[in-house]
C-alpha cells in the first residue's frame, strides 16, 4: 500500500472510508496515516488492518452520509426554487395599469471558509457552488488561523466566516472541558475571539467554528454562533456548508431556528449546535435587465 490508496480498517468493521496521506517507520514496523475521505478524522494503522478499497466502494458509514448529502443537497435546491419563484416573479402596480412588470431577485450571504486541509476545503468550495453561495476558501494550519483570520476578513468582507481543520481529545483525557485535552480546539478559540475582537455583534458577522470532537462550549463562550461537537464526535467535512447554507438564505429579518440549522446538516445534533442566529438573504427590487 502507498500513499493516495483508499482503504477501511478491518479491525472496526469497515465503517469509514479513509485515504492514506502518510507512511512512518516505527519499532514495530510502517505505520500508516489516514484520513477520513468524509468525516474530518485523522487516524493510524498497521498494514496488517488495512484492506484497499476501490474509491467508488467505501465504508458502510459513508454510503449512508452520502446518501444524507445526496438528500440534502436536493432538499436545499428545491426550497431554492421556489424562493427564485418568489422573487422572480412579476410585481405589477396596478393602482397605475402599469404595463412594465419587473422581477425582484435576492442576494444571499457571502462565506470565507478557512480550513486546515485543504482537500477538506475544496470539496466544500465545490458544494457551496453547487447551493449557489459566494464563499473564498483559504487553506491556513489551525495554529495560524488566529493571526490570519482578520486580514482575511477586511480584505473579502464576508457575511459568514467559517474556521475549521482537524481536532479530537487526546488520548485517556477525562476533562472534557479542558482545552489542554483538546488537539486543535484552543487555537479556533483563539481565532474566535480574534473575530470579536474586531466585530462583536453575532449578527453582523456570523461565525461557526471546530472539528471532530472540538470543545463545543469553549468555542461558543468565545463568540462563535454555531460550533462543534456538543457530543465529542466525529463531524461531517460538508456540515459546515450546509450550516452557511441555512443562514445565507434566511431572509435577514428572520431570526432561524436552530433545529432547522442543525436539521440541514449531515452529523445532526450529536455534531453541530448554537445559538439563535438572525438571516443574511436581502431582496431586492427591481432586477436589473443586463444583470
Amino acid at each position: 500500500m502507498q500513499v493516495g490508496d483508499v482503504v477501511v480498517r478491518k479491525s472496526y468493521n469497515k465503517d469509514i472510508t479513509f485515504k492514506i496521506v502518510d507512511l512512518q517507520e516505527t519499532e514495530n514496523g510502517n505505520v500508516y496515516i489516514l484520513k477520513g475521505i468524509n468525516l474530518r478524522i485523522l487516524a493510524d494503522s498497521l498494514i496488517d488492518d488495512l484492506e484497499l478499497v476501490s474509491k467508488d466502494n467505501g465504508g458502510e458509514t459513508d454510503k449512508v452520509f452520502d446518501r444524507k448529502v445526496n438528500t440534502s443537497i436536493k432538499r436545499v435546491l428545491a426550497n431554492r426554487l421556489n424562493i427564485n419563484k418568489r422573487y422572480r416573479s412579476p410585481i405589477v402596480d396596478k393602482s397605475k395599469e402599469s404595463k412594465n412588470k419587473e422581477g425582484g431577485f435576492g442576494r444571499p450571504g457571502k462565506v470565507l471558509h478557512i480550513d486546515a486541509d485543504s482537500e477538506y476545503m475544496n470539496k466544500c468550495l465545490k458544494v457551496y457552488k453547487q447551493l449557489s453561495i459566494e464563499a473564498v476558501g483559504s487553506a491556513i494550519p489551525e495554529k495560524d488561523q488566529s493571526s490570519s483570520v482578520l486580514e482575511l476578513i477586511k480584505s473579502i468582507r464576508p457575511d459568514i466566516v467559517v474556521i475549521t481543520g482537524h481536532d479530537g481529545m487526546i488520548k485517556g483525557a477525562k476533562d472534557y472541558l479542558d482545552l489542554a485535552n483538546y488537539k486543535n480546539s484552543k487555537h479556533f478559540v483563539d481565532t474566535v475571539a480574534e473575530i470579536r475582537t474586531y466585530q462583536p455583534n453575532y449578527d453582523d458577522l456570523v461565525i461557526f467554528a471546530g472539528a471532530c470532537q472540538s470543545c463545543y462550549e469553549a468555542i461558543l463562550d468565545a463568540g462563535a454562533n454555531f460550533a462543534s461537537s456538543p457530543n465529542r464526535v466525529l463531524i461531517h467535512c460538508l456540515d459546515p456548508v450546509f450550516v452557511c447554507e441555512k443562514i445565507a438564505y434566511t431572509n435577514f429579518e428572520k431570526i432561524v431556528p436552530i433545529q432547522e440549522v442543525i436539521e440541514n446538516t449531515i452529523t445532526g445534533l450529536k455534531g453541530i449546535g448554537g445559538l439563535q442566529t438572525r438571516g443574511k438573504y436581502r431582496e431586492g427590487f427591481p432586477k436589473s435587465l443586463y444583470a
